[in-house]
């Protein structure tokens, strides 16, 4: 009698031991999904703005005046933003339509607006990023209290020690393991915590705002309009 209440008891401090091990793991697991699809969204909103580059660097039409685009917004690298600026960018978006007396004030209009469209897409996606980083600290943070809280190896010292029938080895965590089998399930069921590139997430693009460059902008369309007038005339039919 006594025995059959302590193996009760037994049982259920192991099951009571690990639904708190695995509740606690899912509630890891689902705030790194939402982590992830947060990324996800990140990502489609940095495309959106590396779009809007790739259109305003198609209205430089030749190289040196994309050069000229490039020292007024900064120096993009090689990074994710500087392969957009010099995308191909095959009408993807379409342009912006403005109204304007001639073509060549219409072509002015249509850089500032289109940098002032990329300007908002990359607030936006900064603001996006930002949330992004917090939640990824929340959820590193979140692991970190995991592990500590929650050591397998310990657990499954406990559970194995409270194990007073040898049929219950094995079926409920902590059971006749080797040391080797120990290790291998404890590396197995590690959560890492998560490091910024692998949610592939650039970081924003940091552009001067539309009335600091306003007239660099308009200056520039001038000169690719006198230049290339023709080309200009075929984007804007």
């Amino acid at each position: 009698m006594e025995e059959d209440l302590l193996a009760s008891l037994t049982r259920q401090v192991k099951e009571e031991v690990v639904e708190n091990y695995f509740r606690e793991r899912r509630l890891i697991e689902f705030q790194v999904e939402h982590l992830y699809r947060q990324a996800e969204q990140a990502r489609s909103i940095s495309h959106g703005a590396g779009e809007r580059l790739a259109r305003l660097s198609h209205l430089m039409i030749a190289p040196e005046m994309r050069e000229t685009l490039r020292e007024i917004l900064g120096p993009p690298g090689d990074n994710f933003w500087g392969l957009r600026l010099r995308d191909d960018f095959k009408n993807r978006l379409r342009l912006i339509r403005v109204l304007a007396l001639t073509r060549r004030a219409k072509f002015k209009k249509l850089v500032v607006r289109c940098y002032s469209n990329l300007s908002d897409w990359t607030k936006k996606y900064r603001t996006v990023y930002e949330d992004l980083c917090n939640e990824l600290a929340a959820v590193n943070t979140n692991i970190d209290a995991f592990q500590k809280n929650f050591d397998l190896l310990a657990i499954m010292n406990l559970l194995r020690n409270m194990d007073i029938r040898n049929l219950e080895q094995k079926k409920i965590l902590g059971g006749n393991y080797t040391a080797s089998e120990l290790s291998e399930l404890d590396q197995s069921l590690f959560i890492h915590k998560i490091p910024m590139g692998k949610l592939v997430a650039p970081q924003p693009l940091d552009i001067p705002e539309i009335g600091q460059v306003e007239d660099r902008l308009g200056g520039l369309a001038e000169q690719i309009y006198r230049k290339y007038e023709k080309e200009v005339r075929a984007i804007l039919r």
